[in-house]
């Protein structure tokens, strides 16, 4: 579990050190294995300030650019529009290592020697900007490290967690046990959900046929809603934790899950046939295809959300491509279950597949957070997604026959 430190303080203050910390934590059971800064990358990085540009002999679209960095000066080709003589700008030195994972080097482009790169929030995962430098301010001295002129400071965490304490896989769970060591209070998120229109139990419908399998399956729905790229604060709060960002409906999923603990998936409501859900076990050998686009067999004792037609996840494991978000989906059904462990182990393990969703299913899930996840991320999507909520929620709780 990796824990951001700038992340973890929206719901704690905290007045340890970072040492301090990763001791406490330690001691009561959540081992801090490694200690990283996050934006150490940057170290290379520093303010740059333009104080020429000048064509480039053998490009058109290339300008050579003379860079004061503090105590030395360099020649660096750049191809960025919005360069001008006087800008402070990030100045990526040799030895540089990118997000992207380029390392730079003194390279030679079309003839001429470049010394480093000058670069855009998106190139060094600062902001969503990439048409073109990223301007910093002017009056910030040649030579200053980036980290230090933007204040940037975050300290990430990796703790072992042993399998007694699915409690800590979410920000909140850590947060609730850094309040009890410093004897503080939590601040848990607070919300409030949209206006609502119309009746979901009108549009949806949700049925349990393996009891054992899922005691809790909870579901919002939202109409009208736009996919696009995640603004920078969701996609930054991802990345401090190794998630890639996808779209601002699948991010909120994950950044959900990752506050929470409570894995949640977003179908596209339009490719549900009869648009309803069925959680049932699989027939068995029945073949089904996942967002990893591996098809699977699949044995009697799986459990599989359905469609009135057809399956449409794994529960607890991954969905399918048939009901996958995509650029045009307008509809989202939002699912928060809660499914047994034991089931999601042996599927997982069978099926050779670990997911962040079963890694927490198998540990167990708190069945009280499950309707909590699901208004979070309820008003999250309709907000970044520009959507209108549905009135209501679907909430069925089954009483288990057997244990599986």
């Amino acid at each position: 579990m990796k824990v951001s430190i700038d992340w973890l303080k929206e719901y704690v203050p905290i007045t340890m050190s970072v040492a301090a910390l990763a001791d406490a934590l330690t001691m009561v059971g959540l081992e801090v294995e490694v200690v990283e800064d996050r934006y150490a990358y940057l170290d290379t990085v520093v303010v740059g300030r333009v104080l020429t540009v000048s064509p480039h002999p053998n490009a058109d679209r290339l300008k050579l650019c003379e860079v004061d960095a503090g105590s030395e000066r360099f020649t660096v080709v750049c191809g960025a529009p919005n360069v001008a003589a006087g800008m402070n700008v990030p100045l990526a030195q040799v030895g540089s290592c990118l997000p992207s994972g380029i390392k730079l080097e003194k390279t030679v482009i079309r003839g001429v020697a470049s010394e480093g790169m000058l670069c855009s929030e998106t190139e060094l995962e600062l902001g969503l900007d990439g048409s073109g430098l990223m301007a910093l301010d002017a009056d910030l001295a040649p030579g200053l490290a980036l980290k230090q002129a933007l204040d940037l400071d975050d300290t990430v965490f990796e703790i072992g967690l042993t399998p007694n304490r699915p409690d800590c896989l979410s920000m909140i769970g850590v947060a609730r046990e850094v309040a009890a060591i410093q004897g503080v209070e939590m601040k848990p998120p607070v919300f409030d959900l949209p206006e609502t229109a119309g009746d979901i139990n009108a549009l949806t419908s949700v049925t349990i046929d393996a009891p054992d399998h899922c005691p809790r399956y909870a579901a919002r729905l939202i109409e009208g809603v736009t996919v696009a790229p995640s603004p920078f604060w969701l996609q930054n709060r991802l990345r401090s934790v190794g998630v890639r960002p996808i779209n601002n409906l699948v991010d909120l999923t994950n950044f959900v899950m990752l506050e929470t603990g409570q894995p949640l998936h977003a179908f596209d409501f339009d490719h549900l046939a009869d648009h309803r859900i069925v959680v049932r076990t699989a027939a068995e050998g029945e073949a089904f295809t996942t967002l990893d686009q591996k098809e699977r067999r699949l044995s009697d004792q799986m459990l599989m959300i359905c469609d009135g037609e057809k399956p449409v996840a794994v529960g607890g494991v991954m969905g399918g491509l048939n009901s996958e978000i995509e650029d045009g989906t307008t509809r989202v059904l939002i699912e928060s279950a809660c499914f047994d462990p034991i089931s999601i182990r042996r599927t997982s393990k069978a099926l050779g597949l670990s997911t962040d969703a079963s890694h927490r299913f198998e540990r167990g899930v708190d069945p009280d957070g499950t309707l909590f996840a699901l208004n979070r991320a309820a008003q999250l999507m309709a907000l970044l997604g520009r959507g209108q909520l549905v009135g209501g929620s679907l909430m069925r709780i089954s009483v288990p026959n057997s244990h599986p």
